[in-house]
């Protein structure tokens, strides 16, 4: 059990029962022959959190705004062929997320997001008609996660970095009276999409390898929706799964400029975890799947920022949508140089 615990909090052991232990912990070494490789500075993906962590004691400042522009569904078969919706719906989601270093293997991230939406309901409106319309804006809800690489990838060979992710959705939108947008999500963004106004636990693994010019990034992470409640009743959503793969080709090492290829995935889920029935939204499951091509570019030793939109490319119980997408970043470093992530 000791040795459990070791290898879980990553202290190791010493002397003869070392080796019977495994060191979730890179050691300084590791770390700093990865940020001696090849990593210019850059905004790098802008649908997946940073997989490396800070060095301790740096802080990222990364305001975007993603958004979503949706008259189009699909119905209940997973396909590329989508039909006019009974509901079209335009958002815009600032979000302004804080990274700091308290390790060299920990990161803590906060993020902070609004909400500004507009929908027309109206079959006038499929017919080029006009007609009413609803619309809402306010706070949005509030991501904590921390962020714990036991893995540094190592430049000379093929191990890549490994990165654990844990977050908490605090409903601040549901507190601040925000309504939720149609379809009951924000748009798809860096961090994993959960249902609007839920209080909501994820959990996730990221894994990251640098083969200049190139970057490969990928995760999955599970979101957990605590129940909820709708007029006196408890609600049970469906759990959610988000996916993301993205390739960077670095073109210009000082300027930070190259492109992406981001590929996205969400999908809704039929069950719950904790074996409740599901009982609103999405019972019989939805997904999306998405490509996003992406600029990059580096705007001064701290800012870095791109710009990329994201097509919906087949779907399944979900809206057909574009999505506009800004980036930008602004690095500070104690000794007043930054390093890459």
């Amino acid at each position: 059990m000791v040795c459990l615990l070791w290898i879980t909090l990553g202290l190791g052991v010493s002397g003869p029962a070392k080796a019977l232990a495994f060191d979730w912990v890179p050691t300084d070494q590791e770390i700093q022959k990865y940020r001696q490789s090849w990593n210019p500075l850059s905004n790098g993906p802008i649908f997946i959190s940073g997989v490396d962590v800070h060095p301790q004691g740096q802080f990222t400042v990364h305001p975007f705004i993603f958004s979503q522009i949706s008259e189009k569904q699909f119905g209940n078969d997973l396909t590329t062929n989508s039909t006019p919706s009974p509901v079209h719906s335009y958002q815009i989601a600032p979000v302004v997320t804080m990274a700091y270093g308290l390790t060299n293997h920990l990161e803590l991230n906060v993020g902070l997001s609004g909400s500004f939406w507009w929908a027309n309901s109206s079959a006038q409106f499929n017919q080029g008609k006009g007609g009413p319309w609803t619309t809402d804006s306010g706070v949005g809800d509030t991501q904590i996660y921390l962020k714990y690489r036991p893995i540094v990838q190592d430049p000379d060979g093929w191990r890549p970095s490994i990165t654990t992710f844990n977050m908490i959705v605090l409903p601040t939108s549901k507190w601040a009276g925000t309504e939720s947008p149609p379809g009951g999500f924000a748009p798809l963004g860096r961090l994993p999409s959960s249902r609007f106004g839920s209080l909501t636990w994820t959990e996730g693994i990221l894994a990251r390898k640098n083969l200049a010019p190139f970057r490969i990034s990928a995760g999955v992470f599970y979101s957990y929706h605590l129940p909820g409640s709708q007029s006196g009743e408890t609600t049970y959503p469906s759990d959610i799964i988000n996916t993301r793969l993205i390739i960077e080709h670095i073109l210009d090492e000082k300027r930070g400029f190259g492109y992406n290829l981001e590929l996205v995935g969400f999908h809704g889920l039929t069950w719950r975890a904790d074996g409740h029935q599901v009982t609103t939204g999405g019972r019989n499951g939805f997904n999306t799947f998405g490509v996003q091509p992406t600029l990059q570019y580096r705007l001064g030793d701290h800012w870095v920022g791109a710009a990329g939109v994201l097509f919906t490319v087949a779907g399944q119980n979900t809206q057909e949508a574009i999505f506009p997408n800004f980036s930008i970043y602004y690095y500070w470093g104690k000794n007043g140089t930054v390093i890459m992530r």
